[in-house]
């Protein structure tokens, strides 16, 4: 207590003891796979589809990557983590394509030094790059306008631009806006002089591709303590969702077997399991019909997990890189939509039933047989309706486990536990009596209630829906004397209406029935 020496009037400021529990974010999606270029074994935040071109380029041949998470932006989804793997150990994709443009030697002289232009991998994807020299709009000794063109077409005009050092410096210039190329000096004794004029196709180099990476199964896992593969997404709390599209990638180029491919996908339902705050969406083999995704399923797979979920069939997209339609894994368009479910309705609801943004068809269309087949043995199938699009149309995890059955339960648990466990952190140290068990109550009842009103939980009344047990029964003193805390914490989470049953029967007039 504080100390008074005068007479006068104090004004403190108390506490109350108790702090409200604050709602975490369900809607946090981490993808592993190839990229073009960027850091390499280091979850990076994006939260737009600009800021992932920015930092790892966009769609490279023969990777899923950018699809999925081009997908997951396009299909409602906000925040996001990417692991880049695979890079060969450079740092890099495959060699960028340069031109060197250099005047020629004068007469008896020394040679004089030019420029070499690069193209950055961003632009070089598929895309042809060609420079163009040409005369400045205002003419002088050393100006000269700097023409780049992708694909035939002009994309980037740098006008006036000279040799001289200060802003209009080519180097400076093309370092501080271009997105196609670099530019820098070549090495020589000579003086620096103005490019010959011309069009010159930078070439030398390859466009990156998937094809030429190579990966094993420990780069996709990676290990914790060194922060490489999803293992190092441990130190990443708010993602909620792990994708690995470009596993698929590796089965498809022969990078991997089918063991393999089983032992990663393994290792993500175990890094799940074990963070115990999110969910793996694991992408099927490609080319497979009703039958042998069911056997594959059932008999090779055989994942028995209430942190997985398991989507089918493949999905079509439009291919930007050829124009045309290319099948791509689900797992992105899935987690986009778990993110607008739950900003449109919230964790609590199934994240199914919603139409998938961007697919243009199946790569199966399946029967209701067919369907019956699957959904028992927790295939969420990806169906297309007449006049209704493509929807999902399953809402199940991996679980053997009738309480788990259902993937929104899984959620809404993860998202309150986390919630109590990061609300809850003033409790430590504090004296464990009576008045801090009130204090956990409270708190914990107020938290839980507005889960309630948001639907989330069944019951016509709170006092049905969840309850809150802290107290001297499940406190007693052989627990307080070992600094022990116990508090009990119900919920009865809402099922969905997986089957809707309407029975209709014939009646007659005067059979008995009132309004």
């Amino acid at each position: 207590m504080p100390t008074y020496l005068s007479p006068g009037v104090y004004v403190e400021e108390v506490s109350s003891g108790s702090k409200p529990i604050e709602g975490v974010g369900t809607a946090v999606a981490a993808f592993v796979g190839f990229a073009e270029r960027g850091p390499v074994n280091q979850p990076t935040l994006v939260t737009n589809w600009t800021q992932f071109t920015t930092n790892f380029g966009a769609f490279m041949p023969g990777s899923y990557l950018a699809h999925s998470v081009y997908a997951y932006f396009l299909n409602g989804g906000g925040t996001a983590y990417v692991v880049r793997v695979g890079a060969n150990g450079d740092g890099d994709g495959a060699k960028s394509a340069r031109a060197e443009l250099l005047p020629a030697a004068a007469d008896g002289g020394a040679a004089q030094k030019g420029y070499s232009i690069q193209a950055l991998e961003s632009g070089a994807a598929g895309d042809q790059i060609s420079v163009e020299v040409a005369d400045a709009s205002e003419p002088s000794d050393d100006a000269f306008k700097l023409i780049v063109k992708q694909n035939g077409r002009e994309a980037e005009v740098f006008d006036n631009v000279t040799t001289r050092k200060g802003p209009n410096n080519v180097v400076t210039k093309v370092k501080a806006e271009s997105k196609l190329i670099a530019i820098e000096e070549t090495k020589g004794s000579g003086s620096l002089a103005v490019p010959p004029k011309g069009s010159f196709a930078l070439s030398g180099g390859e466009a990156p591709s998937a094809a030429s990476i190579d990966v094993s199964p420990d780069d996709y896992v990676g290990n914790a303590a060194d922060r490489t593969g999803f293992a190092g997404l441990e130190s990443i709390d708010e993602v909620t969702m792990l994708c690995v599209p470009d596993l698929a990638a590796a089965l498809q180029q022969g990078m991997i077997d089918k063991e393999q491919h089983k032992a990663v996908q393994l290792a993500m339902v175990a890094h799940c399991e074990l963070m115990a705050d999110r969910v793996a969406i694991l992408d099927p083999p490609p080319g497979m019909n009703a039958q042998e995704i069911k056997e594959w399923r059932v008999d090779d797979a055989g994942y028995d997990s209430k942190y997985a979920t398991l989507y089918w069939p493949w999905v079509k997209v439009m291919d930007p890189l050829s124009g045309a339609p290319t099948y791509m894994p689900p797992s992105g368009t899935i987690a986009g939509i778990w993110a607008r479910n739950d900003d449109t309705r919230g964790v609590h609801k199934a994240p199914a039933n919603e139409v998938c943004r961007g697919v243009i068809s199946l790569e199966t269309n399946i029967t209701k047989g067919e369907h019956d087949q699957l959904n028992p043995v927790a295939v969420n199938c990806i169906r297309s309706f007449p006049g209704q699009g493509i929807r999902v149309w399953g809402a199940r995890t991996l679980s053997s486990d009738p309480e788990w059955r259902y993937l929104n339960v899984r959620r809404l648990f993860n998202y309150v536990e986390k919630s109590i466990l990061n609300g809850t952190n003033w409790v430590v140290f504090e004296p464990n009596d009576f008045k801090l068990w009130d204090s956990v109550k409270r708190t914990g009842e107020a938290f839980l209630r507005t889960v309630y009103r948001s639907g989330a939980l069944f019951g016509q009344t709170s006092q049905e829906a969840f309850f809150v047990k802290c107290d001297a029964e499940n406190n007693p003193p052989e627990n307080r004397d070992l600094g022990i805390l116990t508090v009990e914490i119900g919920i009865a989470p809402v099922k969905p209406a997986e089957f809707v049953v309407f029975r209709i029967s014939q009646f007659a007039d005067g059979s008995g029935l009132s309004e």
